[in-house]
């Protein structure tokens, strides 16, 4: 463990607004400014090398030489209760699911911390720098990430993930029915994958029926993905439903993770220390403009993950749609909607995009390398499982083969969806989803431009002033960056 590297970890801990991950309520940010030093990818590299043909053979196994306590550093209960549905040792879980005990004796016990504020992150980063010297029952085992931030967990140089390889867990061979981009997500810069999720996260359009029927006559989500498949299509169907008294979409912050995730490049380059915006991130800036003074938004809402934004999806709302994941019509959409199930539908969106992901690592350290390989594969490997996890928590699950045999499976359909099958509009936007490499820098980035120019929207600011907020703003949180460059 490099306690030099956890340390900037702790350095670079802000409080800042906050963007839910899958799965999970708004996550605050941190970040960390570690980039792998030369010999360090060269070490990692032949490190990686040398385990290839030995992974599998030296394979870790719960035996009984193991710790009795397997520690799960996690925000909420979401890991717990997919280990609990397909994890087959487990045998029960207290009445508080604090401690979950498996058959063969051993404990898991779960340590969860909200995100909100950059508890989850703090507190995690606190104990891995403490890892080395830990008592083996106090030792970290495994801990989750989200997108927003895995990078800075699977930094090379911060060795604080073990590589997969290590575990007896061939990426390859194992997960070769994962999406692509879960894996390189998960990955650090040498290739290596040090995570891996049951989860993909692929968005959608998700409307209301009687709105629908109401401008168009007709809630056919084929049809809708007519006025609503493209940006120019929802830019003329917002305009119909302008006249009908209506918001094609609640807030600009809505659409940002389209835009968001079809930059070219990674803010930051590794080894540099400049931000570089994408013309993508202006192009977000410019036609949320054009959307809010064209009244397409509600102006009333400012931004997500507030009060006015929870409200706009209930029954008296105007507001037509919204753009979410799996995880965001079951933890979000669906407990803020008052009305009757099968009031809501999904169709293609007007560009594909992904929004989340929680990645699971085994720790660094851990006493217990047999069980955190046994789970990681139960949970995110086993097909079976995989299926029975996206049945009984509508999760779009991380399993090319199997999203699109659910895709044509009726028993996958959503009551709250009207009997509708989800996965039949998930698969394909899953099936194109790329995105541009992670940096250290990605979350406060992602959050800072939108709170920057949040102002600029809401006419606190002009154009130019929203830009040097955010310079300030993320020179502030990463005092290593030096400059700010622009797309002309």
């Amino acid at each position: 463990m490099k306690k030099k590297m956890i340390s900037a970890l702790l350095v670079a801990t802000m409080v800042a607004g906050t963007f839910a991950g899958c799965g999970s309520k708004p996550a605050a940010d941190n970040q960390t400014t570690n980039e792998a030093t030369d010999d360090a990818a060269g070490e990692t590299a032949d490190d990686a090398a040398a385990t290839d043909d030995s992974a599998t053979a030296d394979a870790p196994s719960a035996a009984d030489d193991e710790g009795k306590v397997i520690n799960i550093y996690s925000w909420n209960d979401e890991f717990r209760t997919r280990v609990e549905a397909v994890y087959d040792e487990v045998e029960s879980t207290s009445e508080d699911g604090t401690v979950t005990t498996l058959k063969d004796g051993c404990e898991i016990h779960w340590i969860v911390n909200p995100n909100q504020d950059g508890v989850y992150q703090q507190k995690l980063d606190e104990a891995l720098m403490n890892q080395a010297d830990a008592a083996a029952d106090d030792k970290i085992d495994i801990f989750l990430s989200e997108t927003d931030y895995v990078n800075k967990y699977t930094d090379a140089e911060a060795d604080v993930a073990i590589p997969l390889k290590d575990l007896g867990i061939d990426p390859d061979v194992d997960l070769s029915e994962q999406y692509d981009f879960t894996k390189a997500t998960a990955s650090d810069a040498n290739g290596v994958q040090r995570g891996s999720t049951w989860q993909c996260c692929p968005g959608l359009l998700v409307y209301r029926r009687d709105i629908a029927k109401d401008v168009w006559g007709t809630d056919n989500p084929e049809e809708i993905a007519d006025k609503v498949g493209s940006w120019d299509a929802f830019k003329a169907s917002a305009e119909e439903l302008k006249a009908k008294g209506y918001f094609a979409l609640a807030s600009y912050a809505d659409t940002f993770r389209l835009y968001g995730n079809s930059i070219a490049d990674s803010w930051v380059k590794p080894g540099e220390t400049t931000i570089n915006v994408d013309p993508q991130i202006m192009n977000w800036v410019k036609d949320s403009k054009e959307w809010l003074d064209a009244g397409y938004f509600d102006k009333n809402i400012k931004g997500q993950w507030n009060d006015d934004w929870n409200k706009s999806m209930g029954s008296s709302s105007k507001v037509f749609a919204f753009l979410f994941p799996a995880w965001g019509i079951d933890f979000v959409l669906n407990p803020n909607w008052d009305g009757e199930a099968g009031s809501w539908a999904v169709t293609t969106p007007p560009q594909e995009y992904n929004w989340g992901g929680s990645y699971v690592h085994g720790c660094t350290g851990t006493d217990n390398p047999g069980h955190v390989r046994d789970i990681i594969l139960a949970v995110t490997a086993d097909q079976d499982n995989l299926l029975q996890i996206s049945k009984d928590y509508a999760d779009f699950t991380n399993t090319k083969s199997g999203m699109m045999l659910a895709s044509t499976d009726d028993s996958f359909a959503s009551e709250f969806l009207g009997g509708q099958n989800p996965i039949t509009y998930f698969a394909p936007v899953a099936q194109g989803i790329k995105i541009a490499p992670l940096s250290a820098y990605d979350q406060g980035c992602v959050e800072l431009i939108q709170s920057s120019f949040s102002d600029y929207f809401q006419g606190l600011v002009d154009y130019d002033k929203a830009k040097a907020n955010f310079e300030t703003a993320i020179m502030e949180r990463y005092p290593d960056i030096t400059e700010v460059k622009w797309p002309e």
